[in-house]
């Protein structure tokens, strides 16, 4: 199972652990990820607000690299996945728009291969079954909230692999790996994005809901399938807490990570150690950092 691999911008930089995850679970699983040579940002997400074509156009480039290789796209990033499937629905209901993307990225991009959240080619391309089968620590007693934000599965026409109201597949991803999914109704609410910046104030509204509605759910932990989302869900949650007069402590993941951790490998080689929050109580609490089989050192 080989496709063109796409990390983004985020996945180089604030998102590192996430390609650390990525790249260690592919690996195991047995997928080859060929990284898109010369990969351009795909313009989330001020692009589309600015300028529609080139907001197509920068995904499509990446897309075309792919298509002459003749492979299908690997994902990691929701906001890149959103904008990825946008140009690629673009291009293949528009003749017209599809000769102007090709006329600005100077290739010829026939949109005839897919682009794939990571999430949906585990879930239903590798399989539950298969990921169950390769479970070394299962992640018992982990009760996770899933995260599935804006843009992973919405809007569905563009996105197309889950329910946009009550998406399902992180969560049976939970339940693959040994651990506990919980019925929470925030699961796909604003986490409040470049808010954070712009207006502390809203983001830290939309922050407070969701960590609360979590904690509420019974949750140990987060865990996501954004970059950004999961930057925010990590790093303010003492700066939300002291806004809101209350105190959180939930550890956030990618789904990655805890494929991780229930294959065994060490926290450090899936960038886990790098959280804001302190995951290593938690995973003490529930014997996960012990595996009955070690695969990399640990610390």
């Amino acid at each position: 199972m080989k496709y063109a691999y796409y990390p983004g911008c985020s996945l180089h930089a604030t998102g590192l652990e996430y390609d650390l995850s990525t790249r260690q679970v592919a690996k195991h699983l047995g997928i080859e990820l060929w990284e898109i040579p010369d990969w351009n940002c795909c313009g989330a997400s001020a692009a589309h607000n600015t300028n529609h074509t080139l907001a197509v156009a920068l995904p499509a480039r990446n897309l075309a690299i792919a298509e002459q290789e003749g492979l299908d796209v690997a994902v990691p990033c929701a906001a890149c996945f959103n904008r990825m499937r946008a140009a690629q629905a673009a291009a293949r209901n528009s003749e017209a728009m599809r000769q102007t993307i090709n006329d600005i990225i100077g290739m010829d991009y026939r949109a005839s291969n897919e682009t794939c959240a990571l999430l949906d080619i585990m879930v239903n391309r590798v399989g539950l079954e298969t990921i169950a089968e390769k479970v070394v620590k299962p992640l018992t007693g982990l009760k996770v909230a899933a995260y599935y934000g804006c843009l992973l599965v919405r809007p569905p026409e563009i996105t197309g692999f889950d329910d946009p109201e009550n998406p399902q597949s992180m969560d049976r991803l939970v339940a693959s790996l040994g651990g506990t999914p919980v019925d929470w109704p925030f699961k796909i609410e604003c986490c409040g994005a470049g808010h954070t910046t712009t207006r502390p104030d809203i983001a830290s509204r939309l922050l407070y809901r969701i960590y609360s509605g979590a904690a509420a759910a019974g949750a140990d932990c987060l865990v996501s399938a954004c970059p950004l989302c999961f930057l925010n869900l990590d790093m303010r949650q003492e700066q939300v807490g002291r806004e809101h007069n209350a105190s959180f402590s939930l550890p956030v993941f990618y789904f990655t990570e805890l494929m991780g951790l229930a294959f065994a490998y060490a926290p450090k080689d899936l960038g886990i150690n790098r959280h804001f929050v302190p995951v290593a109580p938690l995973l003490e609490s529930k014997e996960l950092l012990r595996h009955p089989v070690t695969r990399r050192e640990e610390t």
